[in-house]
Order: C-alpha cells, then structure tokens, then sequence
C-alpha cells in the first residue's frame, strides 16, 4: 500500500518502471572565455617605464617641436638626429588626457619585437614630464587616404601598394600578431615609393582567435560585428576595403554613421564597388579572396601573396606624382 510519501531518487539516477536504474548523463557545459582584466594606471605606467630610454631626448634630436601632423593621441613632429642628420618623426602624448593608455603600451610593445621594410620603424621612446615620446622613423609622402582621397590609383599602382601591405601582413601573422585596424590612415608612404603599416595599438599579440570588438567600423570584418571568435583574417576582410578605398576613393557606407554602416555590413556581406568599370578581372578576383563572408573560405596574407593580381605591381616611384598632386589638390580647397 502506498503510503503517499514521495522519495526523490538519487542524484544522477532516473527510475524506471521496471525499476531498473538508468544513469543520466551530464549536461554539457557553457564555454565561458574570461575577460582579461585592465590594467590600472599604475600598471600602465611601470610597464612604460620599462621601455623607456634614460637620458635627455635634446642630446639626441632637435626639439624644434614643430607639428606636421596631430590626432586624437597626440601630436607628431619632424625632427632630426644630431649624431646622423637623419630625419625622425616623434609622436608626442600626453598621457594625463589618453583614454586609453593601456593601447601606447600596447603599440610600443609590440613594434619593439617588429622588423620589416613595410613596417614603421620604431627608435626608441621617452619620458618627459607627463608626455610620452615615440621615436619612429620619417617618411615624406604623408598617409595613402590623402592620396586615394584627392588622385586616381592607376592599377599598376594598386597592385604595388596591396602587395607591400599584404608582404607585412604575412610576415606579422607569422608573428602571431593581428593589426587589426587596416585603412589607408595607417599606411604610409614614402616619396621613394615605400610603403609602410603604422598604428599598432589596436593590435593583438595572440596564438588564439579573439572575440574583443576593436577597429574602425567601416573597415570592420563581419565576425567582429558579429561577436563571433576571430583570428587573423579580419585584416584580409579590411585589406580588401582599402582596395575599394584606393579604387572609388573613400570605403562603403563613409556616408553613413558608424552604427547604421555595422549593421550594413553585417546584412549585407560582401560590399560593391562603386566604379565597377575599374575592376579587371585579376583584381575582381583578388577582392573576392579578400571580402568572402565565410572566414574559411576566405583567403590567407600567404595565399594572397601568390595571386595573379599582385603580378600587375609596379614600382612605386610613380606615386611621387600622386603625393605632390593630392598636396597641391588639398592645399588648393
């Protein structure tokens, strides 16, 4: 007779009506990634130390402190090197008004340990007052969005700056580095025709994919906007819209706001080209590897270093022209 008392069975068993015992199996866990913790001020600031130089940064360079280009960091200056008479630039921020000071650790960091003829070159830093000063070496051409911005790439030309960037992007994966802010404010170039990658505050130094949302929106790869895991093919996804920037002068959606252009390029996938007209087939073909959705699929910096398109570079010599004119176009507004 049953005496209305229920018992409840054992953890981890189920009871049958045969009564015989059935285990019941685990539920599977969520994977739960753990937020790397900021680092304090004070952290920031001993880490800075660190890097470094000791001594007077007037021994080593003219202080003329002239700014030839300023932004939302700092200000930066041409110098010159009193032992060598070679130009230098030096940025100079004040780190009392930086957001975030945790990312000029970040940039100094990592260009310490990087050494490539499409990488800027990192001197040396200091210390002086509250500022920090970066050494880095001086190009003259200014940065690629003035020139794409006031003058017509030819596609030689196109083809000789995608293939210096995409050399320095294979040899910063094989780094295990991910720049992950590429745009034509952070290429520079050079009146000799150099071509070189700037900004490595936004970067990541990691043999793991990532989920961080970082970069600027307009070149921003769809599995950052997604929040999905990602690793070193966001900077393929952004290469390919310099391209578009260096063939209709501005990246898509630049008239929209940042915002409403994630949503766009997260909806739309891959984005058009404006001047179609412009497109050969090598280079259609070459943003097609660049801008394919499915992060699989997607080429790689290695990959994309045997392409039939970056056989049309040129030597960028020419790009003297395209310098003076964007100068005179920009200066003549």
């Amino acid at each position: 007779m049953d005496s209305g008392v229920f018992e409840e069975p054992k953890p981890g068993s189920d009871s049958s009506e045969s009564g015989s015992t059935v285990q019941a199996p685990k539920p599977a866990l969520r994977t739960k990634s753990t937020p790397k913790k900021a680092l304090t001020d004070e952290e920031i600031f001993a880490g800075i130390d660190k890097i470094v130089t000791r001594d007077d940064p007037g021994k080593k360079y003219t202080l003329n402190g002239k700014g030839f280009a300023s932004g939302a960091t700092g200000t930066v200056c041409k110098e010159t090197e009193l032992a060598t008479g070679r130009t230098v630039a030096i940025k100079r921020m004040e780190l009392s008004v930086q957001p975030k000071k945790e990312l000029l650790l970040t940039e100094i960091e990592v260009m310490r340990g990087l050494n490539h003829p499409n990488i800027i070159n990192y001197i040396e830093s200091y210390l002086v007052g509250g500022e920090l000063w970066v050494i880095m070496e001086y190009l003259d051409g200014g940065v690629l969005t003035t020139v794409v911005s006031e003058t017509i790439l030819a596609e030689s030309q196109i083809a000789g700056i995608t293939k210096k960037c995409v050399d320095a992007l294979q040899f910063l994966h094989s780094k295990k580095v991910i720049h992950r802010d590429i745009k034509s404010d952070n290429v520079l170039l050079g009146l000799n025709g150099d071509v070189k990658l700037i900004d490595f505050g936004f970067c990541a130094q990691t043999t793991d994919a990532r989920k961080t949302v970082v970069g600027t929106p307009y070149w921003m790869a769809p599995e950052i906007i997604s929040r999905k895991l990602y690793s070193f093919k966001v900077d393929i996804w952004s290469l390919g819209i310099m391209i578009i920037e260096m063939i209709d002068g501005e990246p898509p959606y630049l008239s929209e706001t940042p915002i409403r252009a994630l949503y766009l390029i997260a909806s739309n996938g891959k984005p058009t080209v404006k001047e179609k007209d412009r497109l050969s087939p090598e280079l259609e073909s070459f943003l097609d590897a660049c801008l394919e959705v499915e992060v699989d699929d997607r080429a790689t910096a290695s990959e994309l270093m045997e392409h039939p398109f970056l056989q049309k570079a040129e030597d960028l010599a020419s790009l003297r022209q395209n310098i003076l004119a964007a100068r005179e176009s920009e200066g003549g507004q």
